[in-house]
């Protein structure tokens, strides 16, 4: 394990966070809000980032274990450190509550706390709703981007912190395949920001919405969400795009070469638009009795909140039928596609799945037959399917142990068991206590943790938590 060179992976992300927080900074003097918690935290991650990089490096070996290390710390740390501001600033004093705020910020879940969002000083929500932004795509995968790290094996890193059962690059050199990753997303919260302009939505409620769209976050920045609005046109820009931010950004690139008829072949994307389509009709006419010719709105917008994983609202869901709540709860297993920002199983690892277990209901019958899975029409490698049926035996142990944990808080089985599914997937609002309407609050400390971990091993997808702990863990 090349520790030096770790630590100097840290030290980029702990300065490139400080960086980061010149931007809510800025919006605070901007309002005439006190900078103090930004700059407070500001020094502490320059310091302890400075002396991170001040032991040389003897070697500059980077593998796999570095790779799943390094981002497993680096989300830990960010995460810590970025709790400061709401504990400086004394708008979330409790640590434990802070840290569940900013692992629900950075890992793109919206999970939240609080009750009252609208009290928050605007650098404090900037920052909150800017940390979806940040952990979307990837903190690491963006300082890859703009800086040389440890020559092409950091594709390591990618692999580690980019959602998928598998990751390749767009061209040869990894950091120009983040550079485009990051381009192609920033072009696109703009475009978004631009739209929700047009929909009279103020700037800076655009740009926080647009943060939480992009990550596929979903802070409110109302305490009624995006149903604080109103407004049939910002569902619908804002539905649209969160289906587009939680799809492969690998197709995005596709168009851009031209290769449209590669995009419309794509598997997992065909698989996505058919479960959206068939969620959303069956909840539409579920609840048409409740919202008669505004159903398929409603529908519409909620479905790609959960799929996505942003976890939007602009109704209370958990108010309605059981059918759609049920149905809500399938598709926030389910989740995105594999690298976009959502969270979630993946579509892609669900037809693996399914394809898994039809090629050995046929050897079951033609035991001389010779089947593989494939997935656009190419043969998937025999340890991507290993791997994915070994993270949905994982994902699924994770759900059974984290909900027995939070039972102990002895919330009815609906609030715990969606509690827990909507952290794991990096969704956000559960059901009953905390649905959209509601919040974690009222859980206890021991929760929290338990909630946090679980946010992190849905967003990194479980592989490089393991690795850090088989690290601290492995006898000497």
């Amino acid at each position: 394990m090349n520790y030096r060179l770790t630590a100097r992976i840290l030290s980029y992300a702990l300065l490139t966070e400080g960086a980061l927080l010149l931007l809510p900074l800025a919006v605070a003097l901007y309002y005439g809000e006190s900078p103090a918690p930004f700059l407070y935290t500001i020094a502490i991650v320059a310091v302890l980032g400075g002396l991170l990089r001040l032991p040389k490096l003897r070697s500059q070996e980077f593998y796999a274990r570095e790779g799943f290390v390094s981002v497993a710390l680096a989300w830990i740390a960010l995460s810590a450190f970025g709790a400061l501001p709401f504990v400086f600033s004394g708008d979330i004093p409790f640590y434990v509550d802070a840290l569940f705020e900013t692992i629900s910020g950075f890992t793109t879940t919206g999970a939240s706390i609080l009750s009252d969002v609208e009290s928050l000083p605007n650098g404090i929500l900037f920052w909150r709703s800017f940390t979806h932004w940040i952990g979307g795509m990837g903190i690491l995968v963006f300082i890859l981007a703009i800086m040389p790290m440890v020559q092409d094996r950091s594709i390591h890193i990618m692999r580690a912190e980019v959602p998928g059962p598998q990751v390749s690059k767009l061209v040869p050199r990894t950091r120009n395949t983040a550079a485009i990753l990051y381009k192609i997303y920033l072009v696109m919260t703009l475009v978004l920001i631009g739209l929700l302009l047009l929909g009279d939505m103020p700037l800076f409620d655009a740009a926080l919405h647009a943060f939480g769209a992009a990550g596929t976050g979903g802070f409110g920045i109302k305490n009624t969400s995006v149903g604080y609005y109103n407004s049939a046109y910002i569902d619908v820009v804002l539905g649209i795009f969160m289906i587009l931010f939680s799809m492969n950004f690998n197709l995005y690139f596709m168009l851009l070469l031209g290769q449209v008829k590669d995009f419309f072949k794509n598997e997992e994307w065909r698989w996505y638009m058919i479960i959206i389509a068939a969620t959303v009709i069956l909840i539409a006419i579920d609840i048409y009795p409740m919202y008669g010719s505004e159903s398929l709105r409603y529908s519409f917008f909620q479905v790609s909140s959960i799929i996505s994983t942003t976890g939007y609202a602009t109704t209370d869901f958990s108010l309605w039928p059981q059918l759609s709540r049920c149905l809500l709860l399938f598709i926030m297993l389910i989740g995105g596609c594999a690298g976009g920002t959502g969270g979630g199983v993946k579509v892609g690892r669900c037809i693996i799945l399914m394809k898994s277990a039809g090629v050995e209901v046929h050897k079951l019958l033609h035991p001389r037959s010779v089947r593989r899975v494939s997935l656009d029409g190419k043969p998937v490698q025999d340890s991507v399917v290993h791997s994915t049926l070994v993270f949905f035996a994982l994902y699924i142990f994770i759900i059974v142990v984290s909900v027995l944990l939070v039972s102990l808080d002895n919330l009815d089985f609906s609030s715990t068991f969606s509690a827990v599914m909507a952290c794991i997937s990096n969704i956000g609002p559960g059901l009953d206590v905390v649905g959209p309407m509601g919040n974690y609050g009222s859980l206890s400390a021991f929760s929290k943790v338990v909630l946090s971990l679980d946010m992190l091993l849905g967003r990194l997808e479980i592989f490089p938590m393991l690795a850090l702990f088989s690290v601290f863990t492995k006898k000497k």
